[in-house]
């Protein structure tokens, strides 16, 4: 009896002691108690748009603040060469029927020209020179040769077939397919004078060298310097181009300036060290040329701007150089393969495994592209595959500017609404808590800056003021003036909240224990106002930004060439841009838009958020 009992009180206590916990977390999941900031969190997070809003800002914001470190903006850069391109990522794109039958490749500007063993022509890249040429439209002629050789400049391609007949196509309209009536009549009558062993193409002009050392100059001489002094004609062994000149490797192993420039050419001053030596080979840059002696030394001299004369040392004498339009590489003849100068586009970064690879046929070098044929058909690329989003009017590369344009936008919103909510903080709190003459003058003085038409008057303080200023000294006074001239809205808000939680009893209480006037406002009002607050600065975030943008766009904001997403569409004035360079304001415009359509919606869900009767039990 003893036992049962005891055994009924054991399942009674513990029957009314799991009873009693159960009800209490029952009451507890029906009333949960939540402190306001994680129940303005959960209704934030509730809303698909603010969380899509939210992960899109997000996603912008790292774009550019990470992306200047791999998109290195260099305000001096421009390129006559890579000017309008459209969006591409196809410049060194070899068709794969072409692998493994390459007879001759010619790299141009943006394009790639070939030949395979079957005769068959092949183009790749960006071929089109203007709205109406393009290298890739090879004329019928052409086509029902075999061509044995190619050549490809800035805006044409020269090629020969196996009867030694030259052809010309792509812009002609310079005077690049006008032979001289000399090479009319080698190739009317070809023979042992008219034997072409070596075709090249710069920018509107080319040459053709045959075995005589007989070399001959064509295309618009209003550009170029291609006339030949006739001491040397006969004597040429091999001959390279610049962008708007030429050199000369001569039979006897020394180099020269054929031309007629004389002193008023970078390249007529031969080095001192190339004088009494025997050179092997010469190539040449758009704006350098270089020399290898017997020993192997390379030599450069003209306008190296681009760390072509850095020249890195050499495991192995050179058995072959080529040089592109900022760089040079060198063929070692234990099969390495080094490069220097511009690396911009990675026209430098030579693969891995060409290093020490004694199974490379042949290398083509153009102006950013290189393209290495290996004994067993497979070729290695290396350079400029394209623009991503297009390049502009100079030539610059439109992800590199929107990436630090982005920065530079935001940087001026986020630095001028800070401004700008400090000011209205301060004199809002101040007018809202003292009223009276405080309050009356503070809102008239508010009312003065409000009034006053804010794009024009940025505009003319801008252009009086700005223009005595450096472009980093303008952004600084763009941010001052629009924070300067924004807090107004900001102001007017925290009047008007603090007006109301003033009458609260924690404010009476605050008073009652001797805290000063101005703790009570900024350390017990300003914080129970500080949500509100919030969803104002994320909206005068973006407006600041438009604000900047719109001045940027008409002229009155950061100059170029420090890029933003306003001064960027700047360009969308011009008609010409609009129909055909569509990827110049595209691209700023929709990150633009999209960023501002983010914050405004991360704006919103903060309004919703605080706002205590948008969201009912």
């Amino acid at each position: 009896m003893a036992k049962s009992n005891e055994f009924f009180l054991s399942r009674w206590f513990k029957r009314a002691i799991h009873g009693s916990a159960q009800e209490v977390k029952d009451i507890m999941q029906e009333e949960q108690v939540e402190t306001p900031f994680k129940t303005m969190a959960k209704n934030f997070f509730a809303k698909r748009t603010v969380r899509v809003g939210l992960t899109g800002f997000i996603l912008i914001f790292l774009f550019v603040l990470i992306g200047p470190h791999y998109w290195v903006l260099d305000l001096s850069e421009q390129d006559s060469t890579l000017t309008n391109l459209p969006p591409s990522n196809n410049m060194m794109s070899i068709p794969s029927a072409l692998k493994g039958k390459v007879r001759d490749i010619a790299a141009g500007r943006t394009y790639g020209v070939a030949v395979d063993t079957d005769g068959e022509i092949y183009t790749w890249g960006h071929t089109k020179i203007t709205e109406k040429i393009d290298v890739a439209n090879i004329p019928d002629e052409v086509k029902a040769v075999d061509l044995v050789m190619f050549a490809a400049g800035d805006d044409h391609v020269v090629a020969m077939d196996e009867n030694q007949q030259l052809y010309v196509w792509g812009n002609t309209r310079l005077q690049q397919a006008n032979f001289t009536s000399d090479m009319k009549k080698g190739m009317k009558k070809p023979d042992e004078s008219w034997n072409i062993i070596q075709l090249e193409a710069s920018n509107q002009f080319s040459a053709a060298l045959s075995s005589d050392g007989t070399l001959y100059l064509w295309g618009n001489t209003n550009l170029a310097d291609i006339k030949l002094r006739k001491e040397y004609q006969g004597n040429i062994a091999k001959v390279a181009l610049t962008s708007n000149e030429y050199i000369c490797l001569l039979k006897d192993g020394t180099v020269a300036y054929t031309g007629f420039k004389d002193k008023g050419s970078p390249f007529a001053a031969i080095p001192e060290e190339l004088k009494n030596v025997k050179v092997v080979d010469i190539a040449s840059t758009s704006s350098t040329v270089a020399a290898v002696t017997e020993e192997g030394k390379v030599v450069v001299w003209g306008n190296a701007k681009n760390g072509e004369k850095n020249i890195p040392e050499f495991s192995a004498p050179v058995k072959k150089l080529y040089g592109g339009r900022f760089h040079y590489v060198a063929w070692l003849e234990d099969g390495e393969v080094l490069a220097w100068g511009s690396n911009k586009y990675h026209q430098s970064d030579v693969p891995l495994s060409l290093r020490h690879n004694e199974n490379i046929k042949e290398i083509y070098t153009g102006n950013f592209q290189n393209y290495a044929v290996m004994n067993d058909g497979s070729i290695e690329t290396w350079g400029l595959k394209g623009f991503l989003l297009g390049t502009d009017g100079l030539g610059r590369d439109m992800l590199n500017r929107i990436v630090n344009g982005g920065r530079v936008t935001m940087t001026v919103g986020a630095i001028s609404v800070i401004i700008a909510t400090l000011i209205g903080v301060i004199l809002g709190g101040l007018a809202g808590y003292f009223g009276g003459t405080t309050d009356l003058v503070i809102m008239r003085i508010a009312e003065i800056v409000g009034g006053l038409p804010f794009i024009p008057f940025a505009m003319i303080l801008s252009a009086v003021i700005g223009s005595r200023l450096n472009p980093t000294q303008r952004m600084y006074l763009i941010m001052i003036v629009l924070g300067v001239l924004s807090w107004t809205g900001t102001c007017r808000l925290i009047r008007a909240q603090i007006l109301a939680q003033r009458e609260m009893e924690y404010v009476t209480a605050a008073k009652a224990m001797g805290i000063r006037e101005t703790g009570i406002v900024f350390r017990h009002i300003l914080p129970n106002v500080m949500s509100i607050l919030l969803v104002s600065l994320t909206l005068d975030f973006a407006t600041c930004m438009l604000t900047e943008s719109t001045l940027s766009y008409l002229g009155f904001g950061i100059p170029l060439p420090t890029p933003t997403w306003g001064n960027l569409l700047q360009g969308a004035n011009n008609s010409i841009v609009i129909q055909q360079y569509w990827w110049q304001w595209v691209f700023p415009a929709a990150i633009f838009g999209v960023c501002t359509i983010c914050i405004n919606m991360i704006g919103d869900g903060l309004r919703d958020a605080v706002d205590p009767k948008s969201t009912e039990r």
